[in-house]
């Protein structure tokens, strides 16, 4: 029987003071495995700066304010916010306005690893210089930045004090998994799945309804800490099916190979099929019209572009060819994302043999990965009037 690890198991832990995305930069780390949301982040920079373009320019006697919500721990968050800092002082510039000192905020949970980003992030410009001289120095960050640690789904800002809001890759994770879904008494009980892939329509609906109470739950939130006239870039998962037990690329990632390594554990008696079923990856894509239901009925944001994106595959290998990188990149990818609340539920010794049962799966099954393992995003640019 493999060991258990040294971890005290979490069974009970809120998932917000959980998960985060693996931390470090070690080969199963967000910030190593996180190689294809650079590449769908890049893919989508043109509409990222279309929102850009709309926000209003105020006075550059006041500082402009940006926040990453998600932010996680790798380049990816560093990279937009230089994007997004850049296009404006150059709308700025154009518009013959000095720019203004500029402000970003790294917002995510709790547990996420600040210290990792934060030994990222590039030396700040010689503030005590020009503002000119700040803007071009080369190598230097040419803002202010601060780490914000809490639920987007909640208040993290002042009121009236963000100009532009970005969150990718973030918003399909819920704030929990709902709790008729762990209930045996429940239509909703997710009996035999780790996932909601091919699950019951009791449980997808109850997954439909956390995510759009919890998008709720945002929206309400950033309603309050946006500057009039400010904009919103939001990315999240999605699927093109109007089925919602049909995830898509989510329900590839963690309704196949992941879901069979924790069946291959139940068989070998190394937990419990209760266990298993006491675990469920808190993750939804929406439907654009799951997403637009909360927009309207939220009522504070005028929809500037509303679109399913494709995004491509999460899996980024070398050799396409060679069965072992593609298994090895599949568990990765699972591990870096869903590492943590595995080794919660389980421990790390377990989790080390479910994640080697993933990837000795994924072998025999690479060439299908590689072409069917695709994701779409959910493309919002929201404007606050």
């Amino acid at each position: 029987m493999a060991p258990k690890g040294d971890n005290v198991v979490v069974s009970s832990m809120k998932l917000e003071k959980l998960l985060c995305m693996k931390g470090g930069k070690g080969e199963a780390s967000y910030a190593n495995n996180s190689q294809a949301q650079a590449l769908h982040a890049r893919s989508m920079l043109h509409l990222l700066e279309e929102t850009l373009d709309r926000v209003h320019l105020n006075s550059p006697e006041f500082p402009f304010q940006v926040a990453d919500l998600g932010c996680s721990s790798g380049n990816n968050t560093i990279h937009i916010i230089d994007v997004i800092i850049k296009h404006m002082i150059k709308r700025f510039e154009s518009s013959g306005l000095e720019p203004p000192e500029f402000s970003a905020f790294f917002a995510d949970l709790p547990s996420n690893d600040f210290n990792t980003l934060f030994q990222l992030l590039p030396p700040p410009a010689n503030y005590g210089g020009s503002m000119e001289e700040c803007l071009a120095a080369s190598g230097h960050r040419n803002y202010f930045a601060a780490g914000v640690p809490g639920s987007f789904h909640r208040r993290l800002f002042p009121a009236r004090s963000i100009d532009v809001f970005h969150s990718a890759f973030s918003l399909h994770w819920l704030s929990q998994v709902p709790e008729c879904v762990l209930d045996k008494r429940s239509a909703a009980y997710n009996k035999g799945r780790v996932f909601i892939h091919n699950a019951s329509e009791s449980t997808t609906n109850a997954y439909k309804k956390q995510f759009q109470t919890d998008l709720a739950g945002f929206l309400s939130a950033r309603s309050q800490e946006m500057k009039s006239g400010g904009s919103m870039f939001l990315v999240c998962l999605g699927r093109t099916s109007a089925d919602p037990t049909d995830q898509g690329g989510a329900g590839l990632l963690f309704g196949t190979h992941f879901q069979d390594a924790w069946d291959d554990l139940v068989q070998e008696g190394l937990i419990t099929s209760e266990k298993r079923d006491n675990f469920n990856i808190p993750v939804y894509a929406p439907s654009l019209q799951d997403f637009k239901e909360v927009v309207e009925a939220n009522g504070s944001f005028t929809i500037d572009k509303l679109e399913v994106f494709k995004g491509g595959s999460p899996l980024v290998v070398n050799h396409p060819d060679n069965e072992a990188e593609v298994s090895r990149a599949m568990a990765n990818s699972c591990r870096s994302v869903a590492g943590v609340l595995v080794d919660a539920h389980i421990g790390d010794g377990l989790s080390e043999e479910l994640f080697l049962r993933v990837e000795h799966r994924a072998k025999s099954h690479a060439k299908e990965l590689l072409e069917k393992l695709q994701f779409f995003h959910i493309v919002a640019s929201l404007s606050f009037a």
